[in-house]
């Protein structure tokens, strides 16, 4: 079949679906508003970061499956798919321990102020008495809001470092999953305000759903830590970035970010964001995702999830 690629894709798996017998199209400089004019007549369209609207599914006469290089599928409008009989399928828990790297990185580079201290010494200024001052992560208590796949690696991580990782208790977890959380030493707490409460890092690791968006509000910034770290390497969404920048200025709110809201919609682009260029945060580029190591493993996801398709069979179907 035919397989529009319209995001970064490793090579040697671009190989393995041309010698599966697809005809690939290969255009990673493609955006969300150049994607429905090169769409054509293919039957299958494979993204990571670009988003994909209605015009484009509109478009795409032939199309049939979209395939998220990845999982969170925020970016593309499922319920317009769904209408129009296309199927949306992603590959889960692929990229989890990327992003969980990542998200200590943040912490990590909050706690010893790492980006400024790197900057100073780059204009030649030497500021030890200034970059020796840093808590620790041995003994500090982590609150991971999300228990998937990046949640659980975060908290794998987490222990190395000697921390104590808390989660939020909930009912009508199955066996396996509770045996999991003790297994990976996380503590539950009843409800919210306990674990702002408690905890001097918060990370999210939830999508963004009608329950989800705006979590992070002024409410929860109110319950949270003075000095206290939020880390968010999920997705924008979560946070109401003006209560946050609020916070910081109120309560010493620490902060690494690698997702904003109104993100671009292309890899290269300008981005106009006062959080995300506010000095006291640390932000990465929506690059949790982004080591060799995940990119491979994500493709070799699609490449089963085509294969499947040309079985008839949608495997990590979402809507």
């Amino acid at each position: 079949m035919k397989i529009l690629i319209a995001d970064s894709f490793p090579e040697a798996y671009r190989s393995v679906l041309a010698k599966s017998g697809h005809e690939i199209t290969f255009s990673p400089d493609l955006d969300a508003d150049s994607l429905s004019g090169a769409i054509g007549d293919n039957e299958a369209l494979i993204v990571r970061s670009t988003k994909v609207q209605a015009e484009t599914l509109k478009a795409g006469e032939n199309l049939k499956l979209v395939i998220r290089a990845g999982a969170g599928t925020n970016t593309i409008d499922k319920s317009f798919a769904a209408e129009s009989g296309i199927r949306v399928c992603n590959v889960p828990g692929a990229n989890a321990v990327a992003v969980a790297e990542l998200a200590m990185g943040l912490i990590l580079s909050i706690d010893r102020n790492i980006p400024d201290g790197v900057s100073d010494l780059n204009k030649g200024i030497w500021a030890k008495k200034k970059y020796s001052k840093a808590q620790g992560l041995l003994g500090q208590k982590i609150a991971i809001l999300g228990l998937g796949s990046i949640g659980f690696a975060v908290a794998e991580r987490a222990n190395a470092f000697g921390m104590e990782v808390f989660a939020l208790a909930k009912p009508n977890r199955s066996a396996a999953a509770e045996q999991r959380i003790k297994d990976a030493q996380i503590t539950q707490l009843d409800s919210m305000d306990e674990l702002l409460a408690q905890c001097d890092i918060i990370s999210l690791h939830m999508p963004a759903t009608d329950e989800t968006r705006n979590l992070v509000n002024p409410a929860f910034l109110e319950k949270m830590k003075e000095s206290a770290m939020l880390i968010n390497t999920s997705r924008g969404e979560l946070i109401d970035e003006a209560a946050l920048l609020q916070a910081m200025q109120s309560k010493g709110i620490r902060v690494g970010l690698d997702v904003y809201n109104n993100e671009p919609g292309a890899a290269d682009s300008t981005f106009s964001s006062e959080i995300a260029t506010h000095p006291a945060v640390c932000s990465t580029h929506h690059i949790g995702a982004s080591t060799e190591q995940a990119q491979n493993a994500v493709a070799e996801g699609v490449v089963d999830v085509i294969a499947a398709y040309t079985e008839g069979e949608f495997k990590n179907c979402v809507n």
